[in-house]
């Protein structure tokens, strides 16, 4: 009997505890928490989830639109606001929002066409087009898919650690649509897609852009999943006054903002706690001011923090964030591609290198992404890893879209000391009589007309065809040497000649890659060289004296190895270029010509001993066997630039042309601090022995004879590169300046 009295008392205390329990999980409220959109200025949202993270605030359901979107789904993922602030100091905005891919993704062909035009135009029905977005949005994608691998499983977003949904907008309809199954990484973008930046993101045959376009602000959406309180943070802009309204385009968002704040006054009566950071001095593209929107989130949710401490004391549960940890290491069983037609699987999968059960980090899957679209022939590649019966291993199931603009119209503009002022337009044709050729045309206009024509079936690493015609001129002085024999009685008269110099070069060829960034080619020449000169007219005529007039022919072959970061600024990677010309036949001008070959070699390597400073080491050397009659393609050396034709070449301390000979060696070191972003000081070392036959008697292996520095200031830009250099040079105590504007072309 007292056993029984003493068991049926615990009975009817455990009872009695677990009606307080319940009772207590009753009584705590559901929390909702909605995140607005606003480009840069959404890192606030970071800074306020610190807070909420530091007091064990519960959040039940994340809400959110276009940045709110990104930042409340990986919340809802798992990471905590301090894990957020970390992950985004990491990231290049600059390189993320521009689809940028580094440089070693892209192909050869693909790095010219970059590094080379400004802007870059579809071209359909003989119409000029804009693009529907100036990124495709594929890095943002890829960020995202790795950042979520730890939920990459979930299709129902309400099944993640908390659960999720976004806004997005159907650009067809109008219509506001709540994003809440598929592929989070996928539904993110497009609620993200903000207009003109990023391109529209179809899924189900359905295009979405931001979210923001209609519903900024989901409250109602949330309150309707059953939450009791409401923590919003709002990151709109204000309406302006007269006096900040001074542009076209402050204007346009100021009436943008009209029925945004007309709706915000009603959703903020909703709000139970209304956190409104100091967003003022931001706009959605102050990615590089991260950290102070973040600080000003963290300032403006403690103004909330007696609010948000009462809410705390309501919850009985003390809610902490373990660390989310990202697995990098995977293997990827077998591939799948839907969507390409024009494309075959095996030149989809060679790009990304994948062959099967490879064990690779998410690093080098990200890299091979980046090679495909890197191509420019997709406009989207989105891919899952599909979880198989092996740990760690996965299948990939990706989706492409090819790209269905195959004519674009190129442009560009430049002016160096040499060619002056220039203007580009180039005409593109992808596909134009097979499916992996490519044709172009730059028509070069200004002070000296030009023209280059490329055409190129690209086979990758088996054997490729191209056809090239490149046709080049300027007039400028030369070097006496280059157009005038030793022996000419004129030489003694004159140290330069001012000369019009036309060159026509045709190839054709065959090239293959022995590695993405190693190829050998080999081929046929043919080129057209005249030089002229009004100077030694003694006719009295109008017709120019002419020193040359000769089609030469020759067979050539060449590699090259371009593994650096950046073409004008390289940071680190090799640059190996080779090549060797046998000039086997002329017709015309040149009645005594005989046989002989030209070698050129040129080496660089680059490095950077810290975040901002690179050292840049190159060598080169040349010469020239058999005839040596023929000056005219001799080496040649001064000035400053890039893209010059024959053996021309740069050299500090000296104005153009104005070092000759028939063989050289030479070094460059190169020092760029980066200064501020993409601003660099420069400071260059050049020397050199350049004459004749300096192989032959050893005099390439002396002191050299000729030696220059400069000291420049260069800018990045989106035309190219912005340069001004003061050279000098100590034997003869001279100096030069040099200024280049836009990409060499």
């Amino acid at each position: 009997m007292k056993l029984s009295l003493k068991y049926s008392i615990l009975i009817l205390s455990f009872i009695f505890s677990l009606q307080q329990v319940i009772a207590q999980e009753v009584e705590s409220p559901k929390v909702g928490l909605v995140l607005s959109g606003g480009g840069a200025k959404g890192f606030a949202h970071i800074g306020t989830l610190k807070v909420i993270d530091s007091l064990g605030i519960k959040v039940d359901y994340v809400a959110g639109t276009s940045m709110g979107a990104v930042i409340g789904s990986l919340y809802a993922s798992g990471y905590s606001g301090r894990q957020l602030d970390s992950l985004f100091k990491t990231i290049d905005f600059d390189v993320l929002l521009n689809d940028k891919f580094s440089r070693n993704s892209k192909s050869l062909s693909e790095r010219n066409n970059s590094e080379r035009y400004a802007i870059s135009l579809p071209f359909r029905k003989f119409k000029l087009s804009l693009p529907s977005g100036l990124s495709r949005g594929q890095n943002v994608y890829n960020l995202l898919y790795k950042l979520m691998l730890p939920v990459k499983d979930v299709s129902n977003f309400e099944n993640l650690p908390i659960p999720f949904f976004c806004m997005a907008t159907n650009i067809e309809t109008g219509e506001s649509v709540i994003m809440d199954k598929g592929n989070l990484a996928e539904a993110v973008s497009a609620s993200s897609a903000l207009p003109t930046l990023f391109q529209p993101v179809e899924i189900n045959n359905k295009i979405y852009i931001d979210g923001g376009v209609t519903n900024n602000y989901p409250i109602e959406e949330l309150k309707a999943k059953g939450m009791n309180i409401i923590i919003g943070v709002d990151v709109q802009d204000d309406l302006k006054d007269r006096k900040s309204l001074e542009s076209a385009p402050d204007i346009l968002l100021q009436i943008n903002n009209f029925r945004t704040i007309e709706v915000m006054q009603d959703k903020q009566k909703l709000t139970d706690i209304y956190i409104k950071p100091d967003i003022t001095n931001f706009t959605v593209i102050s990615f590089d001011q991260g950290s102070e929107i973040v600080k000003n989130g963290e300032a403006a949710a403690t103004k909330e923090l007696d609010a948000l401490k009462k809410l705390k004391a309501s919850q009985n549960n003390f809610s902490l964030k373990p660390k989310l940890k990202i697995t990098d290491t995977i293997t990827v069983r077998k591939v799948k591609v839907t969507g390409n037609e024009r494309y075959t699987r095996s030149y989809i999968i060679g790009k990304l290198k994948l062959k099967g059960d490879d064990k690779i980090s998410y690093s080098q899957l990200n890299k091979g992404v980046n090679n495909l679209v890197a191509t420019n022939n997709f406009d989207t590649f989105r891919y899952r890893l599909i979880k198989t019966d092996i740990e760690d291993t996965y299948d990939l199931d990706a989706k492409i879209r090819e790209s269905k603009t195959n004519t674009f119209v190129k442009l560009g503009v430049h002016y160096d000391g040499l060619y002056k002022s220039a203007a580009l337009v180039n005409f593109t044709q992808k596909r134009l009589f097979s499916k992996n050729d490519i044709a172009s045309l730059d028509l070069i206009f200004g002070d000296n007309i030009r023209y280059d024509f490329d055409y190129f079936i690209d086979k990758g690493f088996y054997l490729s065809i191209g056809l090239k015609s490149r046709y080049n001129q300027y007039d400028t002085p030369v070097n006496a040497n280059l157009v005038l024999q030793p022996d000419d009685p004129l030489l003694g008269n004159l140290n330069k000649v001012d000369v019009e110099l036309q060159d026509q070069t045709n190839q054709i060829f065959f090239q293959t890659l022995l590695a993405k960034a190693f190829s050998v080619n080999a081929g046929f020449e043919h080129k057209r060289l005249k030089i002229t000169t009004e100077n030694l007219n003694n006719n009295n005529t109008e017709d120019d004296f002419t020193f040359e007039n000769t089609d030469y022919y020759s067979l050539f072959g060449g590699l090259k190895i371009d593994t650096y970061d950046n073409r004008y600024f390289p940071n680190n990677g090799i640059w190996i270029s080779g090549n060797l010309h046998w000039y086997l036949g002329a017709d015309g001008f040149n009645t005594n010509f005989a046989s002989f070959s030209i070698a050129k070699a040129d080496i660089g390597y680059a490095f950077s001993p810290s975040d901002k400073f690179s050292i840049n080491l190159e060598t080169s050397g040349g010469f020239q066997l058999g005839d040596r009659s023929t000056n005219f393609l001799n080496f040649a050396f001064g000035g400053y630039g890039q893209n010059f034709i024959n053996n021309f070449d740069s050299f500090y301390g000296y104005d153009y042309v104005s070092i000759v000979g028939n063989s050289f060696v030479k070094a460059d070191v190169t020092l760029d601090y980066e200064l501020f972003k993409k601003q660099h000081i420069i400071l260059s070392g050049n020397f050199a022995n350049i004459s004749n036959n300096i192989f032959d008697d050893g005099e390439w292996f002396t002191e050299p004879d000729y030696t220059g520095f400069a000291l420049g200031y260069s800018i990045e830009t989106f035309l190219g590169p912005i340069e001004a250099k003061y050279t000098w040079s100590p034997e003869i105590k001279e100096s030069y300046w040099f200024f280049n504007v836009g990409f060499w072309f």
